[in-house]
């Protein structure tokens, strides 16, 4: 039991503090595809006219990882431009779906962007578009049609323009060990949000994702910070005595959620923001932490031990009620829930030293095993539910992951130097 209670203030507090990290210099994280999926659908990024391989390479990279979809973009078995799609050629070639499009400056600064999504069979233009973008926003152009192309043909929500943050620790730079940075959800364009000697944990997103909380032990023991993305600015949330972390924002960002050990036990604590005054919301003997607020901002999911071993449990705000939501294996942890509520990404022991990421089903209790890898932590569900990110280590590399929730698609994203941890996915 006091083992148990050693690991919990561990994962909730102290988690980075054990990394070890190769003594190289900063890189940015890079794609790697650990896992293709076996069959899936064909789809043709064609080259966009006037492009310069600058937009077309993002949508078809965009695609290809998401799971859903094979690129069919190398050595195309016909040739296309806008209006202009033969679809008998991609048909006899077993291309369901031709992206086309055509660039067109308007301005010294900005571009217009005409694009289709043409069905073959259907032989019909799912999606004909005309967009206006920036010359500085090319990517996030590229990721814009990327999420369009994708909900036009699941139903589904784009994450693409989506963004991570997580945390880069680099032994072979002492002034700034610990970085906490943002990317896009492909490791390009990372921005550094805050650089530290010290260590910097449980990255979370406001609702906006305008602001970010985190967890900084610069003043040599662990505070809760939080600081605006547009300004920089920052503020102190919580510097409570003892342990201050594992922050969470409520769905309307007027609260957040915490663990602290003010009273000598950790317990989880909910903050009005506004008033900056501070409930208690459990008392045990256990450790309570690694809160997360439900979507409907109804109840919301943490990890204990007061049974024994670290399971999660949910907290009711109507009633005060707890209920335990995990039984299948002797550990789970770090607990996320999905957009909609559904679901619970968490860290899972099945057995022995092996970490897992699982997916429970809140109303089934059905849990299953994510991912292949062992030593897996700080699961983060996209916003649309289909994918997770979350941190591992292969051989000798600490690195982020994401995967889709059904298994059949896998990328990695290192960093050449460095380990990258404690990754969290923005909201839209």
């Amino acid at each position: 039991m006091e083992n148990t209670r050693r690991h919990l203030i561990s994962l909730a507090v102290l988690t980075a503090l054990s990394l070890t990290v190769p003594a190289t210099t900063f890189a940015q994280l890079h794609l790697e595809i650990a896992k293709a999926p076996e069959q899936a659908p064909k789809i043709a990024i064609v080259p966009f006219g006037n492009d310069n391989n600058a937009l077309y390479p993002i949508i078809e990279n965009d695609l290809n990882r998401s799971g859903r979809f094979t690129s069919a973009s190398q050595n195309l078995p016909a040739t296309a431009q806008l209006n202009q799609i033969q679809a008998e050629n991609w048909q006899s070639a077993g291309v369901p779906y031709v992206v086309v499009g055509q660039l067109k400056p308007i301005t010294g600064n900005s571009f217009e962007v005409h694009y289709q999504l043409y069905d073959v069979q259907k032989r019909q233009y799912l999606l004909n578009e005309v967009l206006t973008v920036p010359n500085s926003r090319v990517r996030q152009a590229g990721h814009m049609i990327s999420d369009a192309i994708y909900q036009a043909l699941t139903g589904i929500a784009g994450d693409f323009s989506g963004r991570i943050a997580y945390v880069l620790r680099n032994q072979a730079t002492p002034a700034q060990r610990y970085t906490l940075q943002i990317a896009d959800t492909d490791g390009e364009q990372p921005k550094t949000v805050l650089s530290s000697r010290d260590p910097i944990l449980s990255p979370t997103w406001s609702p906006d994702a305008k602001k970010i909380a985190y967890v900084s032990f610069e003043t040599k023991r662990p505070a809760i910070y939080m600081q605006d993305l547009a300004t920089g600015e920052r503020e102190v949330l919580a510097s409570f005595r003892g342990l201050n972390g594992a922050p969470s924002f409520s769905p309307d960002g007027k609260s957040m959620l915490f663990t602290a050990s003010m009273h000598g036990n950790p317990e989880i604590y909910q903050m009005d923001l506004g008033t900056r005054q501070v409930k208690r919301m459990t008392t045990d003997s256990a450790i309570d932490t690694e809160a997360r607020y439900a979507p409907d901002g109804k109840s919301f999911i943490f990890t204990s031990d007061r049974g024994g071993s670290p399971q999660i449990y949910r907290y009711s705000f109507d009633d005060g009620s707890v209920k335990r939501l995990t039984f299948k294996g002797a550990f789970n942890a770090r607990g996320t829930l999905s957009a909609d509520g559904k679901k619970i990404a968490l860290v899972h022991r099945p057995s022995g030293s092996n970490y897992k990421v699982a997916i429970q089903d809140i109303n089934t209790g059905i849990t299953n095993i994510l991912t292949p890898t062992s030593l897996d932590e700080s699961p983060s569900f996209s916003p649309n539910g289909q994918m997770v990110v979350y941190a591992t280590r292969e051989g000798n590399r600490g690195l982020l992951s994401i995967m889709s929730t059904d298994g059949r698609f896998r990328m990695n994203l290192p960093s050449e130097q460095g380990e990258v941890r404690e990754p969290a996915w923005a909201p839209k």
